[in-house]
């Protein structure tokens, strides 16, 4: 009887955080969406609530100048600073995973020093790529070398004999410092109107953002999340150790193939179109981690939505800072990132 009645309060006690980790991930959606609202409210321009409502539902009922701002400037930013919060968020998400790694990202790791390397390339030789708009040039280099990059960490991933996931970061972190190299020498011998541009760049921005680019990481996100949910409860199991997750029947060197396949993609569609975003694909992790814990059906979709509401309000700051003025949104990034990774540093000691 008391085995019975321990049975029902160990199910009543699942029931419980699955609806109150169900809570959160809802709690975190209102939030992302709070914050793309504020998003659309805020510029240099003044609108009111009810002037944006009109122009996104009855734009023939506003002047086109309204409209204009509504539809050409305001809403693909806030859209794009959504898109490239999760990108980024659900491929730190997967990377702290699989290298076990708390301070494992896509921009410490390497990949996203790739991406500006490859833009810098496109934008100091003026590189012209057959079948690509001009327009896209360098988003579309940026893309390449991320996943270049990647498909290095992928192949040292699968050597055998070679290491654990220490030596993919190692690795990562020498592909950081290399690539950083390669694009201070571009900088070095750029010209005035070059050096502009890419260090606008590296900056990272959504100063360049358009309905078709937010559409563009939406769904290369929609279309990734699936496939990471589904090695949900492979990656949870990760989380106990290699060994004891290949116990348990996961093929580690696989899942870490694979989980490395969708980070690249993540990482490069993002970084090609705003440029290098700092921390986000750190932080978010880590703030979905302490909300649900480290249940991978509930830990993805938290950290894909707390990297959107991050962006999301760093894009609010970024016009509200200086008035007038829009501060690439790397820097605000950074500005938040950099005392987050100082505390993540010092409370993440050796575990037992």
């Amino acid at each position: 009887m008391s085995a019975a009645r321990s049975g029902d309060f160990s199910l009543a006690d699942y029931d419980r955080r699955v609806r109150r980790r169900l809570l959160v991930i809802a709690a975190l959606l209102a939030l992302a969406l709070a914050g793309f609202a504020l998003d659309l409210a805020t510029g240099p321009a003044s609108l009111s609530p009810a002037q944006i409502l009109r122009a996104l539902f009855e734009p023939a009922a506003l002047g086109r100048g309204l409209v204009s701002i509504v539809w050409d400037v305001r809403l693909p930013v806030a859209l794009l600073a959504l898109a490239v919060g999760a990108a980024l968020a659900l491929a730190g998400a997967e990377m702290q995973t699989v290298l076990d790694n708390p301070l494992a990202s896509p921009f410490t790791l390497g990949m996203s020093s790739a991406a500006t390397f490859g833009a810098a390339l496109a934008i100091v030789l003026d590189l012209a790529l057959p079948g690509v708009p001009q327009g896209w040039i360098v988003s579309a280099n940026a893309f390449l070398f991320a996943l270049g990059s990647a498909a290095l960490l992928q192949m040292l991933a699968r050597l055998r004999g070679v290491g654990g996931p220490e030596t993919v970061v190692l690795f990562g972190i020498a592909l950081l410092f290399s690539f950083n190299a390669l694009v201070a020498l571009l900088q070095f011998v750029a010209t005035e109107q070059a050096l502009q541009q890419l260090v606008f760049w590296t900056l990272g921005s959504l100063s360049r953002a358009s309905l078709d680019k937010a559409a563009f990481i939406g769904i290369v996100v929609a279309l990734v999340f699936p496939l990471s949910m589904r090695a949900a409860w492979q990656l949870t199991a990760l989380r106990l150790g290699q060994d004891r997750a290949a116990s348990l029947g996961v093929r580690v060197e696989r899942l870490r193939f694979l989980a490395l396949a969708r980070i690249s993609l993540l990482t490069g569609t993002a970084v090609a179109f705003v440029g290098v975003i700092g921390f986000v694909g750190l932080i978010a992790p880590h703030i979905a981690r302490l909300l649900v814990g480290e249940d991978h059906r509930f830990f993805l979709p938290a950290s894909a939505l707390a990297g959107a509401a991050v962006m999301s309000f760093a894009s609010v700051a970024s016009k509200l800072i200086l008035p007038g003025v829009l501060i690439p949104i790397g820097i605000v990034t950074a500005l938040v990132g950099i005392p987050a990774f100082l505390a993540i540093i010092l409370t993440s000691g050796p575990r037992g």
